[in-house]
């Protein structure tokens, strides 16, 4: 399906920025598989520390936290433009399309206000340690460096439902095919 097929029928402005937000989605995207593949060298860096050096690294379960928590946010928003995320299909399979749309918007609606809430939340307390100038007990961290992460995919999480919102008010398709696992194995 070509990106025009997507964005066909909103206004020129509006699809440039749905298409920004979508590669903001795509980037989130490979920015949790990143912190993913760092938590997972840093588990085994712990493990291996503990069984060949009889010492544990303090900060290995503190920064393994903030990487689940970033790597976590930053992959939702691609999973929901992807359509992975779970739905109540069975309640839709049993309204016609007005009632599917309906749901849709409601759902959307509810979705953004949530993760824009989160997303405003962990600024603010990113923000309180970054003022505070909070440091880690374990490893002297300021806090806020590893929180931004979060805060980051809590941003782009919310600007994808955001975006879903707004293609589910103008009728545009919800989900990007090319994104699904069966489109990207084929």
């Amino acid at each position: 399906m070509a990106s025009q097929d997507l964005y066909g029928r909103a206004p020129a402005p509006l699809a440039a920025l749905l298409r920004a937000i979508d590669a903001l989605g795509r980037l989130g995207g490979y920015l949790g598989a990143g912190c993913l593949f760092a938590l997972t060298i840093l588990i085994l860096a712990e493990i291996a520390s503990r069984n060949l050096l009889n010492t544990n690294l303090g900060f290995a379960w503190e920064y393994s936290s903030y990487l689940m928590g970033a790597g976590f946010l930053f992959g939702a928003a691609v999973t929901l433009r992807a359509g992975g995320h779970i739905r109540v299909a069975l309640l839709l399979a049993h309204v016609g399309p007005l009632g599917k749309r309906v749901l849709e918007i409601a759902s959307a609606a509810v979705g953004t206000a949530l993760t824009a809430f989160l997303a405003w939340s962990l600024f603010r307390f990113a923000l309180g340690a970054f003022a505070r100038g909070q440091t880690s007990i374990s490893s002297d961290t300021l806090l806020w460096i590893p929180q931004s992460l979060v805060v980051a995919g809590a941003i782009i999480l919310a600007l994808q439902m955001a975006a879903r919102l707004i293609q589910a008010l103008l009728g545009l398709p919800l989900e990007d095919p090319r994104l699904q696992i069966s489109a990207l194995s084929e």
